[in-house]
């Protein structure tokens, strides 16, 4: 269970009493979460869920409630956060910042069809048509220098056979950076797995865990979701769902050259940035009873993307 913080049943009550929301009929930690405490929350006026946010600066919550109330208002399906009756949207319970959001309908996939994908890569490019005119700035503390200064100290718990991957990841990054920089930019999710996302059917109803969001380069949102929603379990890309994704995405944003010319790098950096991030997790929660995602999924996929060519479609 990924709960960190654990709750009693009168805390919560005294918690939520502000929000004028009814009585609590029911509440329960949610398994799911690898960063955050998550509970969902029954009261009498609907659903919701509670998140306690137990990594990242307190001061980037506000840039977080900002960018969901954006995307609430661009119509898009976002847990935005709720205020109290005062008006109080961020605040505080066990010693930690603590948001209220609806509960959004719907269920995850596990396994991921093209209509899925189109789905998908249609919330992604309105997430980013709705804030590349006014990017809320925040630089992902998973970004490329953070890549580069954990990459290295990492590498000493690596078999053998893993560190050319690491070290030639690491080398593209740096001749790759001014360029990546360069690419255009909007608000970005910068974590959108199929565990982060639900649906009804093949219709997509929400989108959870902007805790990861951030300002940069659109592509490199792009790759993440390519390379969780349509990769094989040999980590090849499934051809038939990247072009589904692809082309709903590009149907509402067009990609540039520019993009085209680094969407092999970028699916690279991509699968390195959370082949990084859950080795640091992996040693980190290690014999604690808390999810831990597998670092050698994306170990495996950054070595199928060395030997992929596939071109990114639809670029101007």
């Amino acid at each position: 269970m990924s709960v960190f913080t654990p709750l009693e049943r009168h805390e919560l009550e005294a918690f939520l009493a502000p929000y004028r929301l009814g009585r609590l009929r029911d509440f329960q930690g949610i398994a799911a979460g690898t960063e955050n405490s998550n509970f969902f929350v029954s009261l009498e006026q609907g659903e919701y869920v509670l998140t306690l946010v137990e990594r990242g600066p307190v001061q980037d919550l506000s840039f977080f409630i900002e960018l969901l109330e954006v995307l609430h208002q661009a119509r898009l399906p976002v847990p935005y956060a709720l205020p109290t009756a005062e008006g109080e949207a961020l605040r505080s319970l066990a010693g930690k910042p603590a948001l209220l959001q609806p509960r959004l309908p719907g269920k995850h996939v596990t396994a991921a069809n093209a209509a899925h994908c189109a789905e998908v890569g249609r919330l992604l490019a309105r997430i980013h048509l709705a804030t590349r005119e006014r990017i809320l700035e925040r630089p992902s503390d998973r970004g490329l220098d953070w890549m580069q200064r954990e990459g290295p100290s990492l590498a000493l718990n690596l078999p053998e056979e893993q560190l050319p991957l690491l070290r030639d990841g690491l080398a593209e990054i740096a001749e790759l950076r001014a360029k990546i920089l360069a690419l255009p930019k909007a608000n970005l999710h910068a974590d959108l797995f199929r565990d982060n996302v639900l649906f009804e059917g093949s219709h997509l109803t929400g989108v959870i865990d902007f805790y990861n969001a951030c300002s940069g380069p659109m592509l490199y949102d792009v790759a993440i979701a390519v390379n969780d929603w349509c990769s094989h379990p040999n980590g090849e890309l499934d051809q038939t769902r990247s072009e589904a994704l692809l082309a709903a995405y590009s149907s509402l944003r067009r990609f540039t050259p520019a993009e085209a010319e680094l969407w092999q790098p970028m699916l690279r950096i991509a699968c390195l940035r959370f082949w990084l991030s859950r080795l640091i997790a992996a040693q980190a929660f290690a014999g604690q009873d808390v999810l831990i995602k597998n670092p050698e999924e994306f170990c495996r996929l950054l070595a199928a993307r060395r030997q992929a060519h596939s071109a990114l479609p639809f670029a101007l």
